[in-house]
């Protein structure tokens, strides 16, 4: 890693998905089965790194993924999710709802982004967000590392927008698809270290 955060006032820590239902014993995924010790353990590795950036003029977003109400309230939900999650439910990730909403552990948030998609470029408000603030670098963390996070460094990545994505503060449900996740973004952002990153901040 060289110099992942150029400049902390022109930097946000976009936390992806880390929702109460998502990783909250109470969420919808526990309720399904759904679940792995490598993803309940990021709050507790990404919160320092929070109030770190947050005190060198930096600021922490987040992004919350969202089933939008359809008809007759029903959860608007694609039909790959549907088959890989099919205990998802009336109320789950509703929008203003707990479980849409950021783990305790990481309030608060400063910006909050909702999504409907893997991507937290695609079809929402993001782009233009960081335009207006003046923030030009990304530190990229959450669940999961195959999904959310390289889809949305990705995205960042054609926009012209700066990623450093903090490997051990992302997590997928086995440690081999993370790993592999981890290398095919390489190519499209810097990777560092949660340590790392600390480091550059105290710098």
């Amino acid at each position: 890693m060289t110099n992942a955060i150029p400049s902390p006032a022109e930097t946000a820590l976009l936390i992806v998905d880390l929702q109460n239902d998502f990783i909250h014993p109470k969420g919808a995924y526990a309720r399904g089965g759904q679940g792995a010790p490598a993803i309940a353990a990021l709050p507790a590795l990404v919160a320092p790194l929070a109030k770190a950036l947050r005190a060198a003029g930096g600021v922490v977003m987040a992004t919350q993924f969202t089933m939008v109400p359809g008809r007759g309230g029903e959860p608007i939900i694609s039909p790959h999710l549907k088959q890989l999650r099919p205990f998802l439910t009336k109320g789950d990730f509703a929008p203003g709802s707990w479980g849409q909403d950021i783990v305790d552990e990481l309030q608060p948030i400063d910006v909050k982004i909702e999504k409907v998609a893997y991507s937290a470029f695609y079809m929402t408000r993001l782009e233009w967000v960081l335009r207006k603030i003046g923030v030009s670098h990304l530190l990229v963390c959450g669940i999961v590392t195959n999904g959310g996070v390289a889809s949305t460094v990705r995205d960042a990545h054609v926009r012209d927008i700066d990623v450093t994505v903090i490997e051990d503060c992302c997590a997928a449900f086995s440690d081999a698809v993370h790993r592999a996740a981890i290398e095919g973004m390489r190519p499209v952002a810097h990777i560092a270290t949660r340590a790392q990153v600390a480091a550059s901040l105290k710098s």
